[in-house]
């Protein structure tokens, strides 16, 4: 029995295009069965601000999230079932296979293998988008400034109740207005929609510090350090095209001390950590439990980092963001018309197809919580270090 919910403007608003958002748009909009708007804040490429001295021009194309660009075996496998290969555009020097990781405390070093690929992440996020089919309506540069019920009188997933979504593009005076049949939100860990409709399932979050600095260190790095003193999970540090990348994740109370006293650390020990060219800080979500992941509810839906998933042992989210998207569309086109205009079936049978569907992913994160417990634990990451184990 289909709804009665009546016309909107789109079936489907996403909020955010990361590469959880992007994903979603470009399977949606191949498929062709329902009306999508994407909504992103991002500037693209080329209608960003000058450059800052002494960085690339790739620097300052308005994507501004803490992040080391890395993309992990999981995330390359993401990417294969898409068929997908990266251009030549998105890849950066130096490629490392060894992680150099740090035990400031207990003073110990050891490299392991990885098989990461260096990526530039701004040109990443705009090679996504640019996949996206002309069959979505793209609102790039504008803000999301509300989401909510046509009707605010009626509860939360109401048979009938569009949903309105209430964004402001770049220079313009007044904000639009869109009705839709379903929101999904992929805007990351600060994520709007998970505020506005799920506020008592904010997971605990860090504080991410990132500064780019050029690259004076001899030879090409892959740091991860680890100390309890400045934050309980781990900060990072990585050569990219002629840059050293330093960030890490911090309680939020002094958390710009706690970076501070991280610079100062690696620079007794030698590595350049002198004039940034550039800061960059964004809430980080940190995962300890199964309530820590929001699938969503009714009509609403949560992707990515949006519903928490994310890896607490290494903040790896590429491959969630890429998985979580590949469910979320099926889901969405499994309950969707295959003819005509598009009608979608009764409230909240999106999220609960979608929901099932990640119950494998959720479960990996989970186990992930626990290699996080282990690895962030002094006494036993001392123990696995000082054991040489899979050290190179």
């Amino acid at each position: 029995m289909s709804t009665s919910i009546p016309a909107c403007d789109y079936d489907v608003a996403i909020v955010g295009l990361g590469p959880a958002g992007a994903t979603l748009a470009r399977l949606l909009g191949q498929s062709g069965r329902l009306r999508v708007i994407a909504i992103d804040r991002k500037r693209p490429v080329q209608q960003s601000v000058a450059a800052v001295p002494g960085a690339q021009s790739d620097l300052c194309s308005g994507f501004r999230k803490p992040c080391g660009g890395l993309l992990a075996p999981d995330a390359q496998k993401a990417l294969s079932r898409f068929g997908l290969s990266l251009p030549k555009s998105v890849l950066v020097d130096p490629q490392i296979f060894a992680v150099r990781t740090l035990d400031l405390g207990a003073n110990l070093s050891r490299d392991y293998q990885r098989f990461y690929m260096n990526l530039n992440r701004a040109a990443f996020d705009d090679w996504l988008i640019s996949l996206i089919p002309a069959t979505v309506h793209l609102e790039r540069d504008a803000s999301v400034m509300n989401v909510g019920r046509v009707d605010v009188n009626q509860p939360f997933g109401s048979e009938g109740v569009p949903l309105r979504v209430v964004y402001k593009r770049h220079g313009d005076d007044y904000p639009r207005t869109c009705t839709v049949r379903e929101v999904v939100g992929a805007d990351g860990a600060r994520s709007l929609v998970r505020r506005a409709f799920f506020p008592d399932r904010t997971p605990r979050q860090l504080l991410s510090i990132q500064e780019w600095f050029v690259d004076a260190n001899p030879a090409p790095l892959y740091l991860s350090v680890f100390d309890p003193a400045l934050t309980p999970a781990y900060c990072w540090g990585l050569s990219k095209d002629g840059h050293f990348v330093l960030g890490g994740a911090f309680e939020r109370d002094g958390a710009k001390e706690r970076f501070a006293l991280l610079k100062e650390k690696l620079a007794a020990r030698d590595f350049a950590t002198a004039n940034p060219l550039r800061r960059e800080s964004c809430p980080v979500n940190f995962p300890h439990s199964v309530r820590d992941f929001c699938t969503g509810g009714e009509r609403v839906s949560l992707i990515g980092e949006a519903a928490g998933f994310i890896s607490p042992s290494s903040f790896e989210g590429l491959s969630y963001a890429f998985n979580s998207a590949l469910a979320l569309a099926d889901a969405f086109l499994r309950q969707s018309s295959g003819e005509g205009l598009p009608v979608l079936p009764s409230s909240g049978a999106v999220q609960k197809d979608y929901h099932r569907a990640t119950a494998a992913l959720r479960h990996k994160l989970l186990c992930k919580c626990a290699k996080a417990a282990i690895l962030y634990n002094p006494a036993l990451r001392h123990l696995v270090m000082r054991s040489g184990l899979q050290a190179l």
